[in-house]
């Protein structure tokens, strides 16, 4: 560790420190640390990264007063190995790990909390529904917030309705790529007898001087009956950009179950695509979350991307596991562009003692050579520990 990343860490251990002389009196503090070691290996010309990190998060939560309190959190990501590209202009010729050197203000807002409304204005997380769309892109070290007026209502023990307006996206950069906005979240749930019904609208455009927009309305349904559960969800999307506007779609739909002490689920996600030009987009998402942990699919190909994936997931160990296989198609197929690969994912969590230990990895085998994309490994292994 140099002085430089030395001097970055010591206010906010400095602050956590101060947090707790007062947590009885005036509030609840919180810190939690994860250390990280991350591997990416491309069948290409960059070299192998190799990330060692620490990330810190150290957050207070003052006592209410009125239905009012007020929330800061701090977060910083210290590499302590950094031979990788961290995608913001360090270690150009690696493989990429978006994990840069950071120190900021991760959350700072003022909430209400009273008769089934909750209001918060400031740098937040919002999250909806399962991240696809809204996520905070917690797997990374800096998590994605927003500086925003969010509001929710509980209007009976079945329906909830939320509403956000954004005017900044703080990305997982640290500072160098946040993005000022004008978007519009809209929410709204019910729980039915088949299971909860959501509709949603999400209205996002950039904040930059020019004619943009990406406009998305759906509707999803979550169940579970006896031993099975599902998933079935659509959405239409619309995007307009240099004056050019695109329409697509999304689809999914999932079915799980369990077998002998096994979770087995199978499901099939496509977003959609405009003649092969744009393919559906979901920019504010927890990405690293869905069509495989190797991030091959970041931002969807022109062509679209259909998924077909199974996972099996158990117990050994005093731990748990799952497995997980993609198939990946474009929605639109063009002469050179219509298989783009296959993934495979795996992961291990326990715990050891208080601390818990986690092991993961995805390997992606390429497809058509005109989808660009080369055959990726990925390896993490993780503990952290909060208090």
């Amino acid at each position: 560790m140099n002085k430089k990343q030395l001097a970055t860490l010591i206010p906010l251990l400095v602050t956590t420190a101060s947090y707790a002389t007062i947590e009885t009196s005036l509030g609840k503090a919180n810190v939690d640390l994860r250390l990280r070691f991350e591997t990416v290996s491309q069948d290409n010309a960059l070299d192998d990264a190799t990330a060692f990190t620490l990330r810190t998060k150290a957050n207070f939560k003052t006592n209410a007063h009125n239905g009012f309190y007020g929330f800061v959190e701090l977060e910083n990501s210290l590499a302590l190995i950094s031979d990788y590209n961290n995608a913001i202009g360090d270690g150009v010729g690696y493989s990429v790990i978006a994990d840069p050197d950071s120190t900021e203000l991760d959350q700072a807002y003022i909430g209400y909390s009273q008769d089934k409304i909750n209001l918060k204005l400031g740098r937040q997380v919002i999250t909806m529904d399962n991240h696809r769309f809204i996520g905070h892109v917690g797997f990374r070290n800096d998590k994605q917030t927003f500086d925003a007026l969010s509001a929710s209502y509980a209007a009976s023990e079945k329906v909830k309705l939320s509403y956000s307006y954004i005017n900044k996206r703080n990305r997982i950069f640290a500072d160098d790529k946040d993005i000022d906005s004008n978007d519009h979240l809209l929410n709204a749930s019910l729980k039915t007898d088949f299971g909860t019904v959501t509709g949603y609208g999400y209205l996002l455009e950039i904040d930059n001087g020019t004619d943009n927009a990406l406009n998305t309305w759906g509707a999803r349904l979550v169940g579970a009956k006896d031993k099975l559960s599902y998933t079935v969800e659509f959405a239409t999307q619309t995007s307009e950009t240099g004056g050019a506007e695109f329409d697509t779609s999304y689809m999914l739909g999932e079915v799980g179950t369990t077998f002998n002490g096994l979770k087995l689920t199978a499901g099939y996600e496509s977003l959609g695509s405009d003649n092969g030009q744009v393919g559906f987009a979901t920019p504010l998402a927890t990405l690293h979350k869905f069509n495989g942990w190797s991030d091959q699919f970041l931002g969807t190909p022109g062509v679209g991307l259909n998924d077909m994936y199974a996972t099996v997931a158990g117990k050994a160990g005093g731990g748990k596991w799952s497995a997980t296989f993609h198939s990946y198609a474009a929605d639109e197929a063009s002469a050179t562009v219509d298989d783009l690969g296959t993934e495979l994912n795996v992961i291990y969590t326990t715990k050891v003692s208080d601390f818990p230990v986690g092991v993961k990895y995805a390997m992606y085998s390429a497809g058509d050579q005109g989808a660009g994309k080369v055959d990726t490994d990925k390896l993490w292994i993780w503990t952290g520990y909060n208090f």
